[in-house]
């Protein structure tokens, strides 16, 4: 692998009510997603600067994956502060598995979560 490139290009949250997922995600990071299908999945993408080399997803409903608290953890981007999308998880029916925790002082924090579908993810900050 190119050590220029990224380790991932693309992430896919599975969700069983597109509406109910999206509108969290939208409310807890205030971002705005668009609606797409492709390929017979419903999806709904994370914003992304095309170009730019950052890794994107997008929430995907198919009969093909299915919400899971096992498996792969996604930590999501919360720069520069996870403290108010903390807040927002709770008040939008999210839950925090495990609170808000320093790795090392260059590393930042971490936290995990529980969000309207089920899935276990992940924040990351600096602070």
């Amino acid at each position: 692998m190119d050590s220029n490139t990224n380790s991932i290009n693309w992430f896919e949250i599975p969700v069983k009510d597109m509406a109910r997922a999206k509108h969290f995600y939208q409310t807890i990071f205030g971002i705005h997603m668009e609606e797409m299908e492709m390929g017979g999945m419903l999806m709904a993408m994370f914003p992304y600067n095309n170009g730019s080399g950052k890794v994107s997803g997008a929430l995907v409903k198919s009969d093909y994956q299915h919400p899971s608290l096992d498996g792969t953890l996604v930590y999501l981007n919360a720069n520069p502060a996870m403290d108010d999308i903390i807040e927002r998880i709770k008040n939008e029916h999210g839950e925090i598995i495990m609170d808000k925790t320093l790795i090392t002082p260059e590393i930042g924090y971490m936290a995990y979560f529980l969000d309207t579908e089920g899935n276990r993810m992940a924040l990351h900050s600096q602070q």
